[in-house]
């Protein structure tokens, strides 16, 4: 399995960006997916998560409203669409899949997550 996320970049505040998460080696429609974010000198945080099932989404109360998690079955891919970027969104942001089918309380948790991908950085300007 592998997960390579691209799409970030320098924004100003306001603006918008669309993040991708292309996979290869699995069928991400089959499982559970999220975005983490990290900014320096802080643990990696939450952002949101598409279940498999009913693709039911969750989002950090800090993005609910701004930030929108989508799945395209046919090109194997996660998006997260984040719009009114504030300066506090910057960090690197990394998807990660879950083969298993994680209880509520486990799906902001990163340990819940076995795969990976690499990162990548949003920087917002204000």
């Amino acid at each position: 399995v592998q997960l390579q996320a691209s799409g970030g970049g320098l924004v100003q505040a306001g603006g918008s960006l669309r993040l991708s998460c292309a996979a290869s080696g699995v069928t991400l429609g089959s499982y559970g997916m999220a975005w983490f974010r990290q900014a320096p000198g802080k643990e990696r945080e939450f952002v949101g998560a598409i279940r498999r099932s009913l693709n039911t989404k969750y989002y950090a109360d800090s993005v609910r409203g701004r930030f929108i998690i989508s799945r395209d079955n046919g090109k194997n891919t996660v998006y997260l669409q984040m719009n009114s970027l504030k300066p506090e969104d910057t960090a690197v942001y990394y998807c990660a899949l879950t083969l298993g089918s994680p209880i509520m309380s486990t799906i902001r948790d990163p340990g819940t997550y076995e795969y990976w991908g690499q990162g990548t950085q949003v920087t917002v300007s204000s």
